[in-house]
This record gives C-alpha cells, structure tokens and sequence, in this order.
C-alpha cells in the first residue's frame, strides 16, 4: 500500500480542530473546495462540452500531473496524463523536484500546448485533445533550463494567446521564497522557438505564477506572492497596454489574501477562464485546518467569479463556490443514511464528514485496521455508490459487508486494492447496514450514494 497519506495524516492529526467561521467553510453541501483532493497550481481548458482541469498532486508535485475531467463542472473523474513523467522528462539540469505547474492552452494551429515545471526548469509538450496523449514538442529537452538565468527559479510557465494568434510565455519565481522575476516572450508559430528578446516585467509585489488576462483593450498580468507554506501567499495583479509590458501594479491590490476569520489560507497560484460572458478564478488556498508541519502542504483547488471594471479587478474567496453558466449547480448523488466509524484520528475528522458533500472535511480513520459505516434507516436495495478518497495516487485497500440488522454480517465484496477518484462500490439487492473494511485505514471525502 502507499502509505504517503499516512505519514501526512499522522502529522496534521495533532492539530487541535478548527474553528467554524460564520461563513459555514465546513458546513455541508459547500462547493469549494471544487476538486476532490489535495491539489495545486491549476490549469483549466475547455473543449467541447467538457472541462479539463490539470494540477500539481500535493504535496509539492508527483511523478506525474493529476488531471481532472468533467461534463457538469462538478462531478470530476481523476486520471493522471501519459506525459509529462519525472522518468521521461528529466535533463541533467533538472533538479530532484517533481512535476508541477502546468499551463495547457489551444494554438493557433489548433493544437494543444502544454509547459509544466519539471524538476526546476520548464519543459513543453503537444497533444490533439487535452486527454491526449502528450508527447514532449522539444526533442526530449527543456525549453527553458534550470540555469537559464543563474539565481532565479525557472519554473511556472504560462503561455497566452492573444485575439491577433500571437502566443507568449511568461515564468519565473525566486528562490526561498524571495527575488521572483517575471519573464515574457513572443513565440513563434510552433509555439515551441522563441521569436525576439524576452523582457523582465516583474511587478513590485511578485514572487511566481503568472497569468496573462486581456479585457478590454487592456493586459492584466496576474500573480503570487508571499509564502504557500504561511499565510501570508496572496493574488495580485498589474496592467499594461502591451502583453510585453511594462505592467503597473494597481493600488487595490491583493485581489486574494489570507482571511482567517471565513477560514481561507493563502490562496494564489492561479488560472483565469470565462463561461457564458461572465469571467472566473480557479486557484488553490490551503486544505483546512491549515497547521503547517515543516515544508508539508497540502493545499484545495477553490472557484470564483472574478469582476473587471475598467482597470480593476476583484474577487471575492468563497466556500460556496461560484455559478458558472452552462453547468451544473450542485454535485450528483445524495448522502442517505447515518455514517459512523470504528473511530478518527481526531475531532475534525468524524464518520459524518464523509457523508456532508463538502471536499473540505473528511473521515480519517486512526492508524491500523478500520471501518466506515452506513445506516439506511430501513432495509432496502441500494444501486451503485461511490467512493471520494482524500489521496486518489494511494491506493486503498478494503472490502464490503452488509447486513440486515447489523449483527449477522455478510461479505458482498473481498478485500481489494483500489485507487482513482471516484471509486466505484456494487449495489446491494437488500440491506439495512453497509460497512466497509480497511485494513490498513483510509481517509475518505465522501460516500456518495445514488439519487433515489
């Protein structure tokens, strides 16, 4: 079994329970986080009737990225993509950092582009659909390597395509969370060759993750700064009358700081994307109780409206979630019955949050063997459910029982490994109790059981 979510829950579990804010961030039903698990630095591109988010796996990256796919916006399936992978698209600059970051974009040629960080430098891939499959787009080396420029952080690739089809890149950090640099340059047709000299544009107040916008005639160049691991990481944004630059870092800025009154931690790192005329920011704030552990983070990917009004924009962080037009309002399925556990390794984790739709919270069991179980109230015939765990790259082990009258049991299901999001369960023709088994524990999101 991997036991990577273990070793985390085992450290976040000495933290005392979090204060419920007035504004419910753990009440049920809240639709923020939006993704299932703990991921970061998101990408968002739609095509066709589907959504397609791609994301850092927290914490600090995997082997691969996590992509999330979606027809309503809120029922998300997790796969991870054929490229990019830490093996296949490593250079000797690379560094030991995992693959992260990711920026996926349609061309001009109709194509899909991605540039994700990989260790500490940037790579770039191309694809026909943004399911794939990926294949690196630069003969197997980095576009921009980790000693580009001496000092800096090489990272955070973002390209933008602007109404004439001209594509840019932007990137660039610091290192120790300190002197970041923005970089931007033209691309040229293949979106991989470099066309002129890049220019530094880096704001007052910048650190990373650059994010170019265009409204109105006018460039907003948006971005991080400040620490992930604290709270001090916020959004912030500048505009200019160029996609080159320069960019005037505006007076009402951060659009997104920590509030730790409504229980929203460092949210930055993120991406901008409309629906239905209306505009909207995807980005990840930390998984609650935010108790930083050492260089631990584990941070939610949350989605909000995002207003522009001449030269401003605002947002406003919320654990409700956004209506984005053309999609669903709430997550399918019901939560039927009463949920109790074997026991949790501490109060913020109880059986019933894993049965209140709300990706914030969550059942963890304590260590060692565990179960989770559910009572309909009446004996009745239940159809497939559904499981949400909290780390859909671990693989979780278990198996099903059912009962009548929760003393006889009977087995449904043999202990099987599993991993994915969601995890899918078989109907029962007739039970009253179902319990499921982990011998080696879990931490489960949600049971979703079916619509009646």
């Amino acid at each position: 079994m991997n036991h990577a979510w273990l070793l985390i829950a085992g450290l976040l579990a000495m933290a005392p329970a979090p204060a419920l804010g007035r504004d419910g961030a753990l009440d049920p039903g809240m639709r923020n986080p939006l993704l299932p698990g703990y991921f970061a630095d998101p990408s968002i591109i739609r095509d066709g009737d589907e959504w397609f988010v791609f994301a850092t796996i927290d914490p600090w990256g995997a082997d691969t990225l996590g992509l999330w796919r979606s027809r309503n916006f809120r029922d998300w399936t997790f796969e991870t993509p054929n490229w990019p992978t830490k093996a296949a698209a490593t250079s000797p600059t690379s560094g030991k950092s995992k693959v992260w970051a990711p920026s996926v974009v349609k061309g001009r040629d109709g194509k899909f582009w991605m540039y994700v960080s990989i260790g500490n430098e940037i790579w770039v891939g191309t694809a026909d659909r943004p399911a794939g499959p990926w294949r690196d787009a630069n003969g197997g080396k980095p576009l921009i390597p980790r000693n580009f420029r001496p000092g800096l952080h090489m990272i955070d690739a973002e390209a933008f395509v602007d109404d004439d089809g001209q594509a840019y890149l932007y990137w660039g950090s610091g290192l120790n969370w300190v002197n970041g640099h923005c970089f931007v340059v033209k691309l040229k047709p293949d979106m991989v060759t470099f066309e002129g000299e890049l220019r530094d544009v880096t704001p007052a107040h910048y650190l990373e993750a650059p994010f170019m916008m265009k409204r109105g005639g006018r460039y907003f160049l948006t971005y991080s700064f400040g620490n992930t691991t604290k709270d001090t990481y916020q959004l912030r944004y500048a505009v200019g009358s160029s996609p080159m630059g320069p960019f005037r870092e505006m007076s009402d800025t951060p659009l997104l700081a920590t509030d730790a009154k409504r229980q929203i931690f460092s949210p930055g790192h993120h991406a901008i994307f409309s629906a239905g005329g209306e505009d909207f920011a995807l980005y990840h704030r930390q998984a609650l109780p935010f108790t930083p552990v050492g260089d631990i983070v584990l941070r939610q990917i949350a989605v909000d409206r995002l207003t522009v009004s001449g030269d401003r924009l605002a947002i406003v962080s919320t654990h409700r979630g956004a209506d984005v037009p053309g999609t669903a309002v709430k997550r399918s399925g019901a939560r039927l019955g009463r949920l109790t556990a074997s026991g949790s390794a501490d109060l913020s984790h109880s059986a019933t949050a894993a049965g209140d739709d709300n990706y914030a919270t969550s059942w963890r069991s304590n260590p060692g063997a565990a179960w989770l179980q559910a009572d309909l109230g009446t004996v009745k015939a239940i159809g497939v459910t559904t499981l949400r765990p909290a780390y859909p790259t671990a693989t979780i082990s278990f198996s099903i029982e059912a009962s009548l009258d929760g003393k006889a049991w009977r087995h449904i299901a043999a202990e099987r490994p599993a991993r994915g999001s969601p995890i899918t369960l078989p109907a029962i023709s007739k039970t009253r109790f179902v319990r499921l088994v982990f011998p080696q524990g879990a931490d489960i999101l949600e049971w979703n059981w079916p619509t009646q």
